[in-house]
C-alpha cells in the first residue's frame, strides 16, 4: 500500500487504489496541485484553512461523479454537494473505500481549537486502515484510533512537532508511519521528517516519502 500513497507536499496526498492506473483515486487536502494531476473519485478536506481547503485545486480534479467530504466550515467554502462528517459520527462508503472522521485539534493554540471542528480521517481501503491526522496536537483520542498506516504532522508551529508525533506512533501502533506538514511552509522544519523517522521505534516502519510536486519541494 505504501507505494500507492503519494505525498504532494505539506498536507496533500493522493492515494491510488488497485491497480495504480485505475480504481479509486483519493485526494486529501489538495493544495497547489502539480499540473496533470489525475481526476479524483474522492476528495477529503480536513478544515477550511487555505492550505487545506482550496476550491481552485478541487475544481482541477473534480468531475461529475467525484465525492467530496469535509468538515462543516470547509463545506461552506466549497459549495453544494459536499458530504459533511463530524468526529466519531458515522462514515461514508464510496465504492471500495470507507471513510470515517476523527478529531483533530490543538490544545493551546486557538487556530485549531477543538470547537473549530477540524477533522482527521480514517480511510479503509484494500484491507488497510490509513489514518490522516490532520492539523492536530498529540491528543488523548489517539488511543482510540487503530490504523495500519499513520500520516502524521511533524513540523510543530501549527501542529505537534516531530517528537510529539513519535509519541503518537506509540499510541496508534501502526505498521507504517509517514511524516507530513513540514518543509517550506513551516519555517525551520526542513529536516523534521528525517528526525521523526529516526525517533520512531523499531516496531514501526517510518517512511519519509519524497514530495511529488515541484511547487512544494522541501
Amino acid at each position: 500500500m505504501i507505494e500507492r500513497i503519494h505525498w504532494l507536499g505539506h498536507a496533500t496526498f493522493r492515494i491510488n487504489g488497485p491497480p495504480h492506473s485505475d480504481g479509486p483515486v483519493i485526494y486529501i487536502d489538495p493544495w497547489r496541485l502539480p499540473p496533470g494531476s489525475p481526476p479524483a473519485d474522492l476528495i477529503l478536506v480536513s478544515h477550511d484553512h487555505h492550505d487545506h481547503c482550496s476550491p481552485q485545486d478541487i475544481e482541477m480534479i473534480r468531475h461529475d461523479d467525484t465525492v467530496i467530504v469535509a468538515n462543516r466550515q470547509a463545506a461552506e467554502i466549497i459549495g453544494p454537494g459536499v458530504h459533511v462528517l463530524e468526529p466519531w459520527r458515522g462514515g461514508l462508503t464510496v465504492g471500495e473505500v470507507f471513510v470515517r472522521a476523527v478529531p483533530a485539534y490543538t490544545v493551546d493554540r486557538a487556530y485549531h481549537a477543538r470547537e473549530f471542528g477540524g477533522l482527521g480521517f480514517l480511510i479503509s481501503l484494500m484491507r488497510y486502515d490509513i489514518y490522516f491526522a490532520g492539523d492536530t496536537d498529540l491528543i488523548p483520542e489517539m488511543h482510540r484510533i487503530g490504523c495500519d498506516i499513520a500520516l502524521l504532522p511533524v513540523g510543530g508551529a501549527f501542529t505537534m512537532n516531530y517528537e510529539e508525533a513519535a509519541e503518537a506512533v506509540k499510541r496508534l501502533r501502526p505498521r507504517y508511519a509517514i511524516p507530513m506538514h513540514y518543509g517550506m511552509e513551516i519555517p525551520g522544519s526542513r529536516d523534521d521528517g528525517r528526525r521523526f523517522c529516526q525517533m520512531v521505534n523499531s516496531g514501526v516502519q517510518a517512511v519519509e516519502l519524497p514530495i511529488e510536486n515541484e511547487k512544494l519541494r522541501v
